[in-house]
């Protein structure tokens, strides 16, 4: 029963019931009770400002949960992203026919890490946001709250990417139940002006076993293990689209590179010398990828600078 509804139920006891010093005791302990509950309570989530951001973030406290505006969402553009041509394009296209009110797909992008798939998602968003496209950002531990945020956002005339990056699941995880029902799960029909975008480095989203190969053999007492593999498999299958990411070549990695020390000022002199030590860079970090390339063009670019 809420406070409000105790209150109500005390008043109307009191109008039936002979006014006599005892009553009135036991109501003023009752509303001291009630006043010590309600200051132990989180205060209420705030409305949602829809004009103040392009970009929104799901939060919780003590149990609420509220949109939080991104007033300085990350800048990267579509064009500062090279050597994922293919990649660009396929989800530039199915997110330009969301803005524009036509069928589109769910996005799941997977492959090599820092490989570009979250920096793609963030680009789209600055792509598309002056026609009305929205990111709200969902950390996998409060997917169980996918259904309310959808809820929030059903009926408004912004079209909204829910995002949801390095998605994985362990084994005994739970939170994948509800991302499969906003997915294509429940009674309702998802809303139209919602996708859902994710990123994984891992194309099913769940951990797989040598033993789950084995339809015969008893894996953990289940006594049909398959059916348990084809469910961790439905969960990505869900995206109807699926976008891949590789690992960068030589050349890719140094092309990167200096497309980001030109982005960031570097002289062109220093550029030209830069290469050997750019790929002692990514020889340290065991890895040719894009945020390797990003983390080198800012080292080098602080230096210059100072």
């Amino acid at each position: 029963m809420g406070l409000a509804r105790v209150r109500n139920f005390a008043a109307k006891y009191k109008a039936t019931m002979p006014n006599t010093p005892q009553l009135e005791r036991l109501l003023a302990r009752a509303e001291a009770v009630i006043e010590r509950i309600e200051a132990s309570l989180p205060p209420a989530p705030p409305a949602v400002e829809w004009d103040s951001a392009v970009a929104f973030r799901w939060r919780k406290h003590h149990g609420r949960g509220w949109l939080q505006a991104v007033l300085h969402p990350h800048p990267i553009r579509l064009a500062d992203l090279n050597n994922v041509d293919d990649q660009k394009a396929r989800i530039a296209l199915n997110t330009e026919q969301f803005v524009a009110g036509r069928p589109a797909n769910n996005v799941l992008l997977t492959g090599s890490r820092g490989s570009g798939k979250s920096s793609l998602v963030k680009a789209v968003l600055n792509e598309f946001s002056a026609r009305g496209l929205r990111l709200i950002e969902v950390d996998k531990d409060d997917l169980v709250d996918l259904a309310d945020i959808v809820d929030l956002l059903e009926g408004r005339p912004e079209r909204f990417i829910i995002f949801c990056d390095d998605l994985s699941f362990e084994a005994g995880e739970t939170a994948y139940k509800a991302l499969k029902t906003v997915l294509d799960g429940s009674i309702s029909a998802p809303p139209e002006n919602v996708l859902i975008y994710a990123t994984s480095n891992r194309r099913h989203l769940m951990p797989e076993y040598f033993s789950e190969n084995l339809e015969t053999t008893r894996v953990d007492d289940e006594i049909h293990p398959g059916e348990a593999t084809e469910e961790k498999i439905s969960l990505s299958e869900r995206f109807g689209l699926w976008i891949s990411f590789y690992p960068f070549s030589q050349d890719d990695y140094l092309n990167i590179v200096r497309h980001w020390l030109h982005h960031l000022g570097v002289k062109e002199e220093v550029i030209a010398t830069c290469e050997r030590d750019a790929l002692n860079w990514a020889l340290s970090r065991g890895s040719r990828s894009g945020r390797v390339a990003w983390q080198f063009a800012r080292d080098l670019a602080g230096q210059q600078a100072a």
